[in-house]
């Protein structure tokens, strides 16, 4: 009786177009009295062949546009290119560093969704993602399949892949209809295209049901969306100036406090782009999610959560110099690059509350399985980094007063990265009608830092007045004699890049 009368009272707030959180309260509570699972939750059920039917012909499609829209050399496959895969086996490629850091890993992401679409959870969709990968390495290129492709898609894939399908979960509505509806089911499919290709296949993408159907239950998050002007000074003698409009989109989903036993219950999104003749649209991706978490201390004023997350990272930049000495060993002419999309650690978040002031630190210590940093030297076909593995730190400090009304934040990052099997002292300069050589680049020892400032005031309701400042600072030693004279040479040498960039920017916070 007690259940009846409910969902009466549901469907009478419904007519009055009640928010959906008023909804969820009250179905959470008759919930709490049968003792059984929140019915607004959805939970899907688990099919295999589904997931791998779509993997599978999201790898025949893509195969197909590269072979037959873009006739890429690579595409033309045969059963003598698998045969070749599989006897020369894995090597280090030399795509660009966006393709291998950013578009290999979103590839990936839609692998995994395409199995968290289908019912399976975070560490089984991972499964999907490698499986997919490895099929495209070994089977649907011409090229030899790639270490560094089988590494970053399946890991980097899944960062990409949960934030995106948690974040399309946020939108999807299944008792909307008309023209919501179909606003609703777009934006979700841009956000998780294989969410969105299962919805349509099962028939979900028009079904109308009396719940929301989501699959995270109501998670709290902030979204913040900027715009703005955009300056950079260069690395060289000249302070060359350039200037271009920036966007800033910043995510923050879920508690950051809370114990948690489920990946990505709480994490953060970082997305900057450019327009700028100098610059590459995609500048920066950063995303740091838990894998686990326990809240250890819990009190009025004080709070403290230790975790295991995930991080991936993305900087990227482009040429801003005009003098540049082809052969000449001196800071590239492009500022920095650097990826992780394989890296994962132990991380600390504290929150110190006062009646007019509320701040929060949270550190990071990782390990980096893979990643690539900006080279001086070596170049050959779209690659100018090396491969690595090493370690980075991160300490995040915020500030806000009453009302949010003025805040602040700092954010210091480190990273450090080291590369072996790299070329010696008389072959670091491969020329581009050399074969492909299998190596990770120069032997070094690459270190990026980034250290920025933010100042948010808030000049009406949700929109705030945003002032950044940032300093990135590439250097790398490399461990290759150098002649300085005729007569002297030195066994290493050292070279650093550096850039400033000032952002003036409106942000309008959801």
């Amino acid at each position: 009786m007690i259940r009846k009368l409910l969902w009466v009272v549901v469907l009478l707030l419904s007519v009055f177009d009640v928010q959906s959180q008023s909804i969820d309260s009250l179905l959470l509570q008759e919930t709490f009295c049968r003792k059984t699972d929140n019915p607004f939750i959805y939970k899907k059920k688990k099919h295999f062949w589904r997931a791998a039917g779509e993997t599978a012909g999201l790898n025949i499609g893509l195969w197909a546009f590269d072979r037959y829209a873009l006739n890429g050399h690579y595409a033309r496959i045969s059963w003598n290119t698998i045969k070749a895969n599989f006897k020369n086996g894995f090597d280090w490629d030399n795509d660009h560093l966006s393709t291998n850091m950013f578009a290999h890993p979103y590839h990936g992401s839609l692998y995994f969704n395409a199995g968290r679409a289908n019912g399976f959870n975070f560490w089984q969709s991972e499964l999907f993602a490698l499986g997919g990968s490895a099929m495209w390495e070994m089977f649907m290129e011409s090229e030899y399949p790639s270490k560094n492709d089988i590494i970053a898609t399946p890991i980097g894939g899944a960062a990409l892949g949960e934030v995106f399908y948690r974040t399309s979960d946020l939108v999807l509505d299944d008792r909307a209809s008309g023209g919501e509806r179909f606003g609703r089911e777009a934006l979700s499919f841009l956000l998780s295209p294989m969410r969105g290709l299962t919805r349509i296949l099962t028939g979900e993408a028009w079904e109308k049901k009396p719940s929301a159907g989501r699959e995270f239950e109501n998670p709290s998050y902030q979204l913040d969306v900027s715009l703005g002007m955009r300056l950079l000074t260069s690395h060289d003698n000249e302070r060359l100036i350039k200037a271009g409009a920036s966007a800033r989109i910043n995510l923050e989903y879920g508690d950051r406090y809370a114990s948690s036993k489920k990946p990505y219950d709480y994490f953060s999104l970082l997305m900057e782009l450019n327009v700028m003749k100098t610059q590459p649209i995609l500048s920066r991706v950063e995303i740091i999610g838990n894998l686990l978490a326990k809240e250890v201390i819990d009190t009025k004023r004080c709070t403290l959560t230790l975790g295991l997350y995930q991080h991936f990272d993305f900087f990227d930049s482009d040429t801003i110099r005009t003098d540049y000495t082809p052969g000449v060993l001196e800071p590239c002419v492009v500022p920095y690059k650097l990826g992780t999309p394989a890296s994962a650690g132990g991380g600390i978040m504290f929150r110190y509350q006062l009646p007019r002031f509320t701040l929060h630190v949270a550190g990071h210590a990782n390990g980096i399985l893979l990643g690539g940093i900006l080279s001086d030297s070596y170049r050959y076909y779209h690659r100018n980094y090396n491969w690595g593995a090493g370690f980075s730190a991160k300490l995040n400090v915020k500030g806000s007063f009453p009302d949010d009304k003025l805040s602040f934040a700092l954010n210091n990052q480190f990273y450090r990265l080291y590369s072996r099997n790299g070329y010696s002292d008389q072959d670091y300069f491969p020329h581009p009608s050399d074969p492909p050589a299998d190596v990770v680049g120069d032997y070094s020892r690459g270190t990026f830092y980034h250290l920025e400032g933010q100042i948010n005031y808030n000049v009406w309701r949700h929109l705030f007045l945003t002032a950044r400042c940032d300093w990135f600072r590439r250097s790398t030693l490399y461990n290759r004699s150098v002649e300085i004279s005729p007569s002297i040479s030195a066994n290493g040498f050292f070279i650093d890049s550096k850039q400033l960039s000032f952002q003036l920017m409106l942000t309008y916070r959801l």
